[in-house]
Parts: structure tokens; sequence; C-alpha cells
């Protein structure tokens, strides 16, 4: 290339565009899989777990699940981290999982450290923090109706209430 046409690629973050859509989509798809394996295994355990009236077990299942979907956040975080290390934009793995972290979650508390021509990247990054939070909570929402099913039927029992009572409870 010459210098005109590399200072209009970089000047319109093109690269940052390339790399950032490529990867916007890997994230996404390894967002989808984890969350629906996470939903679908809750959902069908504490199915199980609420005929049984295994109730102080489905929120076990409720609090081990949503620790999955936070992990499944920071693997997202390390996996943007390892791309920029790898495209050699940070210098370091450690900043690079950090400026991540920072933008995924859009705390913004590390300043932009990535190179002209890549700052596109940032936004992007951002978006996927942004879409898969909001991916996340709304599985999490979903998750709640077990869950609180679940906690009113232990404290109706607790309260000393008849199970046949207990048991029409939906």
């Amino acid at each position: 290339m010459n210098p005109a046409q590399t200072s209009i690629a970089s000047n319109l973050d093109l690269p940052g565009y390339l790399l950032g859509g490529f990867m916007l989509l890997v994230v996404m798809v390894f967002h989808g899989v984890l969350l629906l394996q996470i939903a679908k295994r809750y959902e069908v355990k504490t199915f199980l777990y609420l005929a049984e009236k295994k109730y102080s077990t489905v929120a076990a299942c409720f609090y081990i699940s949503v620790f999955c979907l936070f992990l499944t956040h920071i693997t997202e975080i390390f996996i943007w981290g390892i791309a920029l290390f790898v495209f050699k934009l940070v210098p370091t793995l450690g900043q690079s999982i950090l400026f991540s972290g920072s933008t995924y979650t859009a705390m913004g508390f590390m300043e932009d450290i990535l190179p002209d021509g890549w700052k596109m990247l940032a936004v992007i990054i951002a978006f996927s923090g942004m879409f898969s939070f909001a991916w996340t909570a709304s599985v999490m929402i979903s998750m709640t109706k077990n869950f609180r099913q679940a906690y009113t039927k232990l404290h109706m029992k607790k309260l000393n209430i008849s199970s046949e009572i207990i048991d029409r409870f939906e």
C-alpha cells in the first residue's frame, strides 16, 4: 500500500472494524452457546427438583448457574484480551486483558491504549459487552421463575401450610 492508502485505512479504522466484526461474531456465538447450555441445564434440573420437592436444591442450582454466567463474561474478556495481544495491539497480555475488561464492562477506568487505526475496536468490545450483559439479564429473569417458586414453597412449608395447598402453588 502507498502512504495515502495507509492513512485512509488507519483514519477510518478499517483494521479495527474488520478484526472487531470478526471477534464480535466469535464472542457472541461463544456467549450464545454457553448461555443456552446453562439455561437449558438449569430449566431441566430445577423442573426435576421442584417435582421431587427439593426446594433448597433449586436455590443452589440457581446460584451455581448465575456463577457460571459470570464465568462466561470473564472468559469473554479473556478472549478479547488474548486477541488484542496476539495481534500485537497491546504490549503485554495483562494490559490487554485489563483493557478488554475495562472496555467490555463499559467502566472505562483505563485510557485508550490501542494504536492508530484500531481505535474503533474499543467501541466494538463495549458493544459486545452490552449485548452479552443484556442477553444474560434476559436469561436470568427467565431463571427466576423456578427459583421464586421453590423459595415460596420452601417458606410455605416452614409456615406449616398443608402440602395439599403447597402443591397447588405455581
